[in-house]
């Protein structure tokens, strides 16, 4: 399956750019980028999809995407054709804005910190929400110098949200959350280690931090806010949504690299996990990468993940309002 690359219009220059589009349509592939991404949708309803998370929203949508992480949002065909005005407003900006000496700081530590959360998709909601919509909204206008100000108060807005949700679950991912507790940190790189163990249990991990099995199962779920047994669920599940969207591997193959030693158990949590057949999930999948071409609107913009396309061609045109800060 081809999850497409998109070549964004982010210059070295730049430290972000603002996509700002009003009823222009959902006509683009799941793809991925090494940007930040921040997404606010007005005023339409429709699927949104996060890695391995695929979810309705309704009428508002506020997510930030950390790097490489899949994406796509999709409108309700019905409202697009009623003509109802809607408005979709990008932020996008580079995976190493923060790493020079400055951002070190203390006071940029809670924004380090939310951008390493972002990995996994962190929906805001809530007064968090209507705070931060006006904030992005301005920075569809050119102000200068002031849009670079209230570009860093909506990310220290963010920061400081407790209305979040994280959308991709952790098997899905490269790596794991990590927590700053170093005992959790121990037993969250002893899972991610060995997850994919079919006999891996409880124990093993309880060893590491020096608990008995009680004491760590009580604890664990102090910090993962679930059983044991439930992240190690979750966390094989992601893993085996990945694996069918990234291999051709069969089903048997994948439960087995997964760290389910019996496939119909395998095959009746991922049922109840994500609603639908391992077969039916990547359907879904490749139905929704069927990108037509004679409709691209941004010549270059995106480009199969597989290409052998050496050199990188920059979009000739942006079918949306483009601003570069």
């Amino acid at each position: 399956m081809n999850i497409y690359k998109e070549i964004t219009p982010l210059k070295p220059q730049d430290v972000f750019v603002v996509l700002d589009s009003i009823s222009n349509g959902f006509d683009y592939p799941i793809h991925n980028h090494p940007e930040y991404e921040l997404n606010l949708i007005v005023g339409m309803s429709g699927t949104r999809i996060v890695g391995d998370s695929t979810e309705r929203y309704t009428d508002c949508d506020l997510v930030l995407l950390g790097p490489y992480l899949y994406h796509k949002w999709e409108g309700d065909q019905h409202l697009q054709d009623s003509g109802q005005p809607y408005r979709v407003v990008t932020i996008q900006f580079a995976i190493d804005l923060f790493s020079g000496q400055m951002f070190q700081k203390e006071r940029f530590i809670k924004i380090r910190n939310l951008l390493k959360e972002a990995s996994k998709g962190i929906k805001f909601h809530g007064k968090t929400f209507e705070e931060a919509m006006p904030l992005i909204l301005g920075l569809t206008e050119d102000r200068g110098f002031s849009n670079i100000i209230d570009f860093f108060q909506l990310l220290d807005l963010l920061s400081e949200s407790g209305d979040t949700t994280f959308l991709a679950s952790e098997g899905f991912l490269p790596g794991g959350q990590r927590s700053e507790n170093s005992r959790i940190q121990v037993a969250y790189a002893c899972i991610l280690k060995h997850f994919t163990n079919p006999d891996f249990k409880i124990g093993d991990v309880a060893a590491q931090v020096h608990m008995s099995e009680s004491a760590f199962s009580h604890f664990f779920q102090k910090y993962a806010f679930r059983s044991f047994t439930q992240f190690l669920v979750d966390l094989r599940i992601g893993h085996a949504c990945k694996l069918l969207l990234d291999t051709d591997d069969t089903v048997a193959q994948i439960s087995a690299k997964s760290g389910f030693n019996n496939l119909a158990n395998f095959n009746r949590l991922f049922k109840k996990y994500r609603s639908c057949t391992p077969l039916e999930y990547r359907k879904r999948y490749l139905e929704k990468t069927a990108f037509d071409w004679s409709k691209q609107p941004t010549p270059w913009q995106f480009i199969p993940s597989d290409s052998r396309t050496r050199q990188t061609v920059q979009p000739l045109e942006y079918s949306t309002r483009l601003l570069h800060f």
